[in-house]
């Protein structure tokens, strides 16, 4: 009966997805392929009577076996998502912008090109509106594209000039590929989101055509909007755009603090701590003492000699000043329980000793003004440095011996 026709034909369409997705889990491509052509022909002899539409689950497994599989070529990779593009025009663009991707990713850029184009030029009643934002990012990726010429010209250009020789034709398909590029990357990055490499690829021919203003602005608006997605990397940029322009210390400081605070971990807290150091104001240096404490609550921090050395010189400093212990105690308060094991064992001061004695070096430092001179990782590094006779071991046995009262007063 029909009834029983539908019934059987879903168990066996279930099953049959079953069996490809064991064997995509399995990275069995091979199995996983003969198992796909089976369900595509089920479904092309049962396609009138059960009306579904399995175009994407099609084109999303395919995809993947075609990208793994060992006898798939890009021909076929090609041939096989023309297929998919005819299957339902609601997926058209997507399926066009993961075939560009996977065309940049054999480096066939020429290809990438003229497939955004055609895509650009798609055109599907109703369904063009609906699909704005796709078609946006097709035109975004496409001034990307304008870009890389824009740059290989610039590159070019520059080689030229170093010889002493101008070429007009490399400099007007330059321009011309940076009005393209400049149209369609300042469109993308109006809508909110993570835009991070057409911000950059914008900011970067903006200020080649020496057009700081409208550069800071677009910087500015993409990490501050509040309507964008909080985004560390647009506070990076920020930062560095500012730096290239020789900008105050105060409007470095405030784009870092944020940073600060989405990223606490970030590799640029080293610069932070570093002007925050330096500034007259204490607030600002106990803001650089907590900045470079919390960075090294991270376990990617752990063996970073530069950031042991700037906790190491500020701690020093101010043991000797006697001022501003209750910086330090603050901070060690929420740590004693952990850092002991997580930075100062006596496994670890072995390790640091062997293959970094630098970072054994401030990090004894720290550990002797945190937990005196009793401390496993400073007994044990201060040690070896003196059995090598070293000076500077000796010096930092003794300045942590001479403090150890204050250092005593410091960990309770």
């Amino acid at each position: 009966s029909s009834h029983e026709h539908k019934l059987n034909f879903k168990k066996s369409k279930e099953a049959c997805l079953s069996y490809i997705q064991d064997a995509l889990l399995q990275k069995q491509w091979n199995r996983a392929a003969e198992f796909l052509t089976c369900y595509v022909e089920s479904l092309e002899k049962d396609y009138s009577r059960e009306h579904i539409g399995p175009s994407e689950m099609i084109w999303r497994i395919g995809t993947e076996i075609l990208w793994h599989h060992s006898q798939s070529s890009m021909k076929d990779f090609n041939c096989f998502m023309e297929q998919m593009k005819t299957l339902g025009v609601k997926r058209y663009l997507k399926v066009c912008l993961e075939h560009v991707f996977h065309l940049l990713c054999n480096g066939q850029i020429d290809e990438a090109y003229q497939s955004l184009s055609l895509a650009e030029s798609w055109r599907f009643g109703e369904q063009t509106a609906i699909q704005d934002k796709e078609m946006k990012l097709i035109q975004a990726y496409r001034g990307l594209l304008d870009f890389y010429s824009w740059s290989k010209q610039k590159n070019i250009l520059l080689e030229h000039s170093e010889d002493g020789f101008s070429d007009l034709a490399v400099e007007q398909e330059m321009h011309s590929c940076f009005r393209k590029a400049a149209v369609n990357l300042k469109e993308i990055i109006k809508i909110p989101g993570v835009w991070d490499l057409f911000v950059k690829c914008y900011v970067d021919l903006l200020e080649f055509y020496g057009d700081h203003n409208e550069a800071r602005q677009v910087l500015n608006e993409y990490a501050y909007n509040s309507k964008f997605p909080a985004n560390p990397n647009a506070h990076v940029y920020l930062y560095q755009f500012l730096k290239r322009q020789g900008e105050s210390k105060k409007s470095l400081i405030s784009a870092l603090k944020i940073l600060h605070d989405i990223v606490p971990s970030h590799e640029l807290m080293i610069d932070f701590n570093t002007m925050l150091q330096k500034s007259k104001k204490r607030k600002k240096r106990r803001l650089g003492l907590e900045v470079i404490f919390a960075a090294l609550d991270y376990a990617g921090w752990k063996e970073n000699a530069k950031a042991w050395s700037c906790l190491a010189r500020q701690v020093k400093q101010i043991v000797i000043s006697d001022k501003h212990l209750d910086w330090i105690k603050q901070e060690w308060n929420s740590r004693k329980d952990w850092w002991p094991a997580f930075h100062f064992s006596r496994y670890l001061a072995k390790r640091n000793w062997q293959e970094n004695k630098s970072l054994s070096y401030e990090k004894a430092l720290v550990a002797g003004i945190l937990l005196g001179k009793d401390c496993k990782y400073f007994k044990y590094v201060s040690h070896q440095g003196c059995k090598a006779q070293l000076k500077r071991f000796r010096m930092l046995k003794k300045f942590v011996n001479r403090h150890n009262p204050v250092c005593l007063r410091i960990c309770g």
